[in-house]
């Protein structure tokens, strides 16, 4: 379970992971030690998983990038996702509901290369049929 303070300190978390817990707990207006204490709590109930990062703009602004649903054999499924997160274009790979079985984010540097690797999903055994979108503007992540 979580609270409210739980759900600041989480944004927070999102927006900068390496801030200071000194830094956390003047924002969040607690003390240090509760601030390292939630933390700990929501480390150990899983609520934290792991510290990532998160890429700046001068990479990001260069990276193209796309959704690409999926519709896939059954059976082979399990082969085609772990075909998909070999291709380090592939950032995300979600299960969905509808006409197609998956859905794939891809990043890369160039159309060019985005076509290259929707090819390669396309040709992967168990895929049926795909569909994408070049994403043109991302309005806002958390």
């Amino acid at each position: 379970m979580t609270d409210h303070i739980d759900q600041k300190l989480l944004a927070l978390l999102r927006a900068d992971a390496r801030e200071p817990v000194a830094v956390l707990a003047r924002k969040l207006d607690l003390a240090r030690s509760t601030v390292q204490e939630r933390i700990d709590r929501l480390e150990k109930q899983g609520v934290i998983a792991a510290y990532t990062i998160r890429e700046g703009g001068s990479y990001t602004d260069r990276q193209i990038l796309a959704h690409v649903m999926i519709s896939v054999d059954p059976k082979m499924a399990a082969s085609v996702t772990s075909d998909l997160k070999k291709m380090s274009e592939v950032r995300s790979l979600a299960a969905i509901s509808g006409a197609f079985d998956l859905m794939a984010e891809l990043a890369a540097e160039t159309t060019a290369r985005i076509d290259t690797v929707l090819d390669a999903i396309g040709h992967l055994k168990g895929v049926q049929k795909t569909m994408s979108s070049i994403i043109l503007s991302v309005k806002f992540e958390r």
